[in-house]
């Protein structure tokens, strides 16, 4: 099994290579998808770990507070994907706020830790994230905005769970008299 420090280090690295291609902003939203199960070489939702859980998303929020960068954690099929959020985070961005608490079988390790570190913990149905990781194949895409581009980590393990990155940029509208911003 992956070490702590080994995950830390790895996944500390995988998200700063995220924010560097999206370029995101203070208060942009960054979505989490992991299953802990295939971290720690089991198969996705039969060997869920919450130690694990702990040491992902308080990596992943070690490098994103400092920046006012918000996180989401995607909880698993058995909460039909939702989101957990800080509550003014749903509040800001008008999420609907649904009413379910993550568990070990219902929403999974990663989704546990986000409601035990953030202050104010909800769950939303639906986010429209600027970028986000996802460890595990836990399909992370319905939850990144339109136009979604894959960002290619020099990681693409954590332990043993497959790693996939995706960031968002604006749609480019009309034709070829129009004139884009380079973002």
């Amino acid at each position: 099994m992956i070490t702590k420090s080994e995950l830390q280090t790895q996944l500390a690295k995988t998200v700063q290579e995220v924010l560097t291609a999206a370029k995101l902003h203070k208060g942009d939203l960054f979505v989490l998808g992991c299953t802990t199960s295939e971290v720690v070489g089991g198969h996705i939702g039969k060997a869920s770990n919450p130690e694990v859980g702990e040491w992902i998303v308080q990596t992943v929020l070690d490098q994103l507070r400092p920046l006012g960068i918000e996180l989401a954690v995607q909880g698993c099929e058995h909460i039909n994907r939702s989101c957990a959020v800080e509550r003014r985070v749903a509040r800001a961005n008008h999420f609907e706020i649904v009413n379910v608490v993550p568990g070990i079988h219902a929403g999974g390790s990663a989704s546990m830790a986000a409601f035990k570190f953030f202050d104010d913990p909800v769950e939303v149905e639906h986010i429209s994230a600027q970028a986000g990781i996802d460890i595990g194949d836990t399909s992370i895409g319905m939850h990144v905005q339109f136009v979604q581009v894959p960002v290619r980590p020099s990681q693409t393990e954590l332990g043993g769970a497959h790693v996939t990155a995706l960031r968002s940029r604006p749609k480019y509208v009309g034709g070829s008299r129009a004139q884009y911003l380079e973002l």
